[in-house]
């Protein structure tokens, strides 16, 4: 979707990716970090109907029952440390821009004042470019927002998180509340920031993607 024709990648496009590009490749200074903000949103626990039966010795699968029940839905919002690949995340009913700022206010927290420049790469909904959250910003000058250009969610690296957590927590959704769901959110934000990495960008494989896009966009 990042190559959406109705958008045109003239040179404040590639601008905005160089920009970025250089936020997650350059040398940082003490003082500075850079986070990758986004939400996962519509998280559902859907209980089953009967207990899931873990897998077994002797190659037994697990065994699921596709008939589950609703209880609602929630928001997962996150933010991806690019140098130590630490995530900062807090589940909400809700997604608005109260949500966002109540994630702000957990980092702002979370992280040490030493700490005196927080990038923040982000997309420009409105959830994050709103009259709340620019109120908020201007009150906490070392947030620095830096936006992706429309449809280039490739190029925030907190997807890149989510795919794991996809991949490890909800393959097979099965919790039997969304206080449940929230708790091995947690449990499994704790644990991955036990062992957290970064992911490997360079200039030079970010590069072969934009060249690639060119002649996409060409033909």
């Amino acid at each position: 979707m990042w190559l959406y024709p109705k958008e045109q990648r003239d040179a404040e496009f590639y601008q905005k990716i160089s920009d970025i590009i250089d936020l997650y490749t350059r040398l940082l200074a003490e003082n500075e970090i850079v986070l990758c903000l986004d939400e996962k949103t519509s998280l559902q626990p859907r209980p089953r109907t009967h207990q899931t039966k873990p897998a077994l010795p002797g190659n037994i699968p697990n065994l699921c029952e596709p008939e589950y029940k609703r209880d609602g839905a929630l928001n997962l919002f996150a933010a991806f440390d690019t140098r130590s690949g630490k995530v900062y995340g807090r589940c909400y009913e809700r997604k608005r821009q109260d949500e966002l700022i109540s994630l702000l206010e957990y980092i702002e927290a979370e992280i040490p004042l030493v700490i005196t420049i927080i990038n923040v790469v982000c997309d420009n909904l409105s959830t994050h470019d709103g009259k709340k959250v620019k109120e908020w910003l201007s009150k906490h000058p070392r947030f620095k927002i830096h936006f992706t250009p429309k449809h280039c969610s490739w190029m925030n690296q907190v997807e890149q998180w989510f795919s794991i957590l996809q991949r490890k927590r909800f393959r097979i959704v099965d919790f039997e509340s969304k206080e449940q769901m929230v708790n091995k959110i947690y449990q499994f934000i704790g644990a991955w920031n036990e062992r957290a990495h970064p992911f490997n960008w360079t200039k030079k494989s970010v590069a072969k993607i934009m060249a690639q896009a060119t002649v996409e966009v060409a033909a």
